[in-house]
């Protein structure tokens, strides 16, 4: 039988706020932003069914508004660690969607030259350190690069980005424990999508408002609706100040909906379809666009082109994968090692097999 989570934030009332104390061309970019992630992400659906993409692959659909306001809350100085629905945290930190999409190819020129897939990108450049496939394995990482952080009395914060059912393991109680003891500059951004994988919030947290499980810790934590682009930016933008100057660490929950399955291969079929139904008519996307429209910032020749451009980049990435070269089988145990070790026992062995794989090639 189909179930439907109880949404902690109204999903019947559009969001609507004021915008006349803004700057237009950066509303506008956000806008651009949000409808550049939905649309690579409706594409990489669509590679993965043309077995273009292997693997896992987790969309961001729907948390466009969540992970664009973080974004554009956090410094060139900040580090930010995620779970592996991170396809839109690595575009909105900067990184050109063509190597985002050759690595879910596993292609050479990827963010993770080919080795990481879609669950593990990573740009150091950025102090993008990596999506983790192990539920809350970035936590502890994250909070001991904020322990760096404090150590070595460098700028900056770290965000680490988790799902809902995350709340509910040992290193999650772990990190927030010492965070608090230690007084480190750390965000716990937990999106709150209504389930964890099948599972509703309510059924597998004893307390389902997760801003409020650092409570034990005596943590600051807030609820965010995580539709809302201005909003979440404006609350990541105050608790980083207070990280970062106060050394205080805190909780932001931020309340999407996940437009699909846990995955693509998920067939959602343990959700209400009127739950869903109701949620996608509440589209990020779509109701920052009126919006802006409304406030007279954007109008539908400015949103057009928008959509041709993001259509064309989009599509650019795709073939610029493509055509990309595969990884060579010589260099299957580049990256391994901090240093290289040409005569690792097995070598050759390995790269034998992984040329029979290959077809003799």
């Amino acid at each position: 039988m189909a179930k439907q989570a109880k949404q902690p934030v109204d999903g019947a009332e559009e969001v609507r706020r004021d915008l006349s104390g803004e700057d237009p061309e950066q509303l506008k970019h956000y806008y651009y932003q949000m409808l550049l992630l939905r649309r690579f992400e409706e594409r990489a659906g669509e590679m993965y069914t043309k077995a273009k993409i292997g693997g896992y692959c987790h969309l961001n659909l729907g948390e466009e508004a969540t992970i664009v306001g973080l974004m554009a809350a956090l410094t060139a100085d900040d580090y930010i660690f995620t779970n592996y629905r991170e396809h839109g945290y690595i575009i909105a930190r900067g990184i050109e969607p063509g190597p985002v999409m050759a690595e879910l190819f596993g292609k050479e020129t990827g963010v993770s030259r080919g080795r990481g897939g879609s669950m593990h990108l990573f740009d150091a450049g950025t102090h993008f350190m990596g999506g983790y496939a192990i539920v809350g394995g970035q936590l502890p990482l994250a909070t001991g690069a904020a322990y760096a952080l404090k150590q070595q009395n460098r700028p900056g914060v770290v965000v680490c980005q988790m799902g809902d059912a995350t709340t509910n393991i040992g290193a999650w109680h772990e990190s927030l424990n010492l965070a608090a003891l230690w007084k480190l500059p750390v965000i716990y951004l937990i999106v709150n999508n209504g389930y964890g994988m099948g599972t509703t919030v309510e059924e597998g947290a004893a307390e389902p408002d997760l801003y409020k499980r650092g409570a034990a810790f005596r943590m600051h934590g807030e609820r965010v609706d995580g539709r809302d682009v201005l909003a979440i930016r404006d609350a990541a933008r105050r608790l980083r100040e207070r990280a970062e100057n106060e050394k205080q660490p805190a909780i932001l929950e931020a309340v999407s909906f996940r437009f699909r399955g846990h995955s693509v291969i998920d067939a959602d079929r343990y959700r209400d379809p009127e739950e869903v139904k109701q949620g996608r008519a509440q589209d990020p996307v779509s109701m920052f666009a009126r919006q802006l429209s409304d406030a007279k910032i954007a109008d539908d020749a400015w949103l057009k082109e928008t959509a041709t451009r993001v259509e064309r980049e989009v599509q650019e990435a795709i073939d610029f994968a493509d055509k990309s070269p595969d990884p060579k089988i010589e260099d299957l145990f580049d990256y391994m090692y901090a240093t290289p070790v040409p005569n690792t026992p097995g070598r050759e062995e390995a790269l034998a097999i992984a040329r029979q794989a290959q077809g003799g090639r």
